[in-house]
């Protein structure tokens, strides 16, 4: 059975690209950025690809390439556009599929949607969690709502070890954690892979 991974943050910047990356490598899974706003020259899809360096990753197309480095909603409306969740279609695939999605989980996309509207009940999804003032309350708020929900969740830290706030985290979820990405120095091939077997038994 493949499976199909969905990638989100407790915020914007924390990591999920690089988490993305790495969880494409561990899987060899094809990747897929349904919405990417802003940076389209040096998108989320080019920065994956150059990280991975497996032959059997696929990357599909954004259902919509926005121009503007904004939330979507706001990023449509600049190029004078709605976007229409129907016209986000999965890419069709035998191989696994790592989904990474843009900020965090209520993130809207129009005036009546947000990126938690679509998500798949198969998906299994991993918040990615980076350490900040506020980041125990934004992890909990993204993971319990998950789970409320019924979607299988899993956590992914980001970022310099805080051994209080990832105690609590896990206490108080009670979700499996994958593990942490450090905050190293550079990321590259070789570092994706060190990481992608460091959690591929994990996935």
């Amino acid at each position: 059975m493949k499976k199909k991974y969905f990638i989100t943050g407790i915020s914007t910047e924390v990591g999920k690209t690089v988490a993305s990356a790495i969880i494409t490598e561990a899987l060899e899974a094809d990747y897929w950025k349904p919405i990417q706003s802003g940076d389209l020259a040096y998108s989320d899809t080019h920065k994956v690809e150059k990280l991975i360096s497996n032959k059997k990753s696929v990357f599909h197309p954004n259902s919509y390439a926005l121009n503007t480095p904004m939330s979507p909603h706001a990023s449509a409306e600049i190029d004078g556009i709605t976007i229409d969740i129907n016209q986000i279609k999965e890419p069709s695939t035998v191989n696994n599929l790592v989904i990474e999605g843009a900020g965090g989980l209520l993130v809207p996309l129009n005036n009546e949607n947000t990126l938690l509207d679509i998500l798949k009940p198969e998906y299994k999804i991993i918040v990615v969690s980076r350490h900040y003032l506020g980041s125990i309350n934004h992890t909990l708020l993204t993971v319990n709502y998950l789970k409320e929900r019924g979607f299988d969740v899993s956590i992914l830290f980001s970022g310099n070890e805080h051994p209080t706030t990832e105690a609590i985290i896990k206490k108080m979820t009670n979700v499996p954690v994958i593990g942490r990405i450090d905050e190293e120095p550079y990321f590259d091939q070789n570092v994706i892979k060190e990481y992608a077997e460091k959690f591929r038994s994990k996935l």
